[in-house]
C-alpha cells in the first residue's frame, strides 16, 4: 500500500473532541503533529501556516467551528448562534485569499440555519461535527476524482513542472495537482516531476520534494528561476498547479510564482493546467482583478529562515499571490472533469447547480 498522508485528524465526540495537525512549518526534517483543543488555536494554524492548501484550511476551518462552539453547547439556541457567527467572523480573519475558507464557514452556518427549531443546542453542536466530517471525507473523494480526470492528460514518461505544494499536506489526501500525479502512478506510468522550491517559504523544497519522495516518484528540485530554462531544453512537456481561488471567467489565485510560469509555459507552447475542486470557483466574482491578495511580514524575505539575508531597512513588498488570466490556463481539472477551454461560458455550465 502506497504511503498517504493524513493532514489532520478528528479524535472525539463533539463536545469534547480535539483535531490534531500535521504541523507543516516542521517539514521536512520532522514530522510533528499539532493538537487543537480550542478555535485559537486552529485561527493560527491557518494564519502560520501549520496548516495550509485552500482545502485543508477549508477542512480545519470546519472542525474550528466545532472547537469554536464548545463552551456555548449546553447554553440555549440563542447564545449557541450567537457564538457561532463570532467564531466564523473570528476565523475567516486568518486568511484572505483561499475561497475554500469562506465556503466552509458558509457552509457550517447553513447547516446550523437548516435544524429544526426544536432541536438543542447541544444537538445543533453535534450536527456541526457531523457536517465537517462529511466536508472532510467529500475532500478526499474530490482530490482522488480530479487525479483520475487530470491523469488522462498526461502521457508515460512525460516530464511535468509544478509549482507551491497542492498534494495530500494542502486537503484532505492525495492533493488536487499532486493527485494527478499520484493517479498516473496508480496507473502505472512513469513521469519525472520538476519541484519549483517556491519563495519565500519554500512550499515545494519542503513539503512538494517531501511528498513526492514518500511516494516514490522521481522529482527534481530547481529554484524557481529555472523553471524558463527546463523547459527551453525540453524536459517539461505539462505543467499542473492548484489553486487559492478562481473566478466567474477562470482567472486563477494561486502561490506567488505561478503567473510567471504559466506565461513561460506559453512562451514554449507547454499546457499549463490547474487542479481544483468546485468549492475553490468564485462566481461572485467576474475577473481576477477583484481577487483579494494576502501580503504577508517583511520578514519573510528579508530574514529568511531566521538569517537576515538584505540590507537593514531596505521596504519589500511581498504578496503570497498571484492572479495568472484564463487565456493562459489550458484547461482546469475538477472532480467534475475538465474544463477547456477556459470561459467563462464553459466554467459555468460546468459549475451548473451549485
Amino acid at each position: 500500500m502506497r504511503f498517504k498522508i493524513e493532514t489532520m485528524l478528528w479524535t472525539g465526540d463533539a463536545g469534547t473532541g480535539t483535531l490534531t495537525l500535521i504541523d507543516q512549518t516542521r517539514l521536512p526534517l520532522e514530522l510533528a503533529e499539532l493538537e487543537c483543543v480550542d478555535v485559537d488555536l486552529v485561527w493560527e494554524a491557518i494564519k502560520m501556516l501549520r496548516v495550509r492548501g485552500a482545502p485543508a484550511i477549508g477542512i480545519a476551518a470546519a472542525y474550528g467551528v466545532v472547537l469554536g462552539t464548545q463552551n456555548v453547547a449546553a447554553e440555549n439556541r440563542e447564545a449557541f448562534f450567537a457564538r457561532l457567527q463570532q467564531v466564523a467572523d473570528y476565523l475567516a480573519g486568518s486568511r484572505p485569499t483561499a475561497v475554500n475558507l469562506f465556503w466552509a464557514l458558509d457552509r457550517m452556518k447553513a447547516k446550523a440555519a437548516s435544524l429544526p427549531k426544536e432541536l438543542s443546542a447541544a444537538e445543533i453542536h453535534a450536527a456541526l461535527l457531523t457536517e465537517a466530517k462529511a466536508i472532510h471525507a467529500e475532500d478526499r473523494a474530490i482530490c482522488h476524482a480530479i487525479g483520475r480526470h487530470g491523469a488522462e492528460l498526461l502521457k508515460d514518461g512525460s516530464g511535468v513542472l509544478t509549482h507551491c505544494n497542492a498534494g495530500g499536506l494542502a486537503t484532505a489526501e492525495y492533493g488536487t495537482a499532486l493527485s494527478v500525479f499520484f493517479t498516473c502512478q496508480d496507473q502505472g506510468k512513469k513521469l519525472h516531476v520538476f519541484v519549483d522550491e517556491t519563495r519565500p517559504l519554500l512550499q515545494g523544497a519542503r513539503l512538494t520534494a517531501w511528498e513526492l519522495q514518500q511516494r516514490g516518484i522521481p522529482a527534481t528540485l530547481i529554484c524557481d528561476n529555472m523553471a524558463g530554462l527546463v523547459m527551453k531544453e525540453g524536459k517539461v512537456q505539462a505543467v499542473v498547479v492548484g489553486a487559492d481561488r478562481i473566478t466567474a471567467n477562470g482567472d486563477t489565485a494561486n502561490k506567488i510564482g505561478t503567473y510567471s510560469v504559466a506565461v513561460l509555459a506559453h512562451a514554449h507552447g507547454i499546457p499549463f493546467y490547474v487542479a481544483a475542486p468546485i468549492s475553490t470557483f468564485d462566481l461572485k466574482l467576474d475577473t481576477g482583478d477583484t481577487i483579494p491578495i494576502e501580503e504577508r511580514a517583511a520578514s519573510e524575505i528579508t530574514h529568511g529562515f531566521g538569517r537576515r539575508t538584505a540590507p537593514h531597512d531596505m521596504p519589500v513588498y511581498n504578496p503570497a499571490f498571484d492572479v495568472t488570466p484564463a487565456r493562459l490556463i489550458k484547461g482546469i481539472i475538477t472532480e467534475r472533469g475538465i474544463i477547456s477551454p477556459v470561459t467563462q461560458e464553459n466554467i459555468a455550465r460546468a459549475l451548473g447547480g451549485i
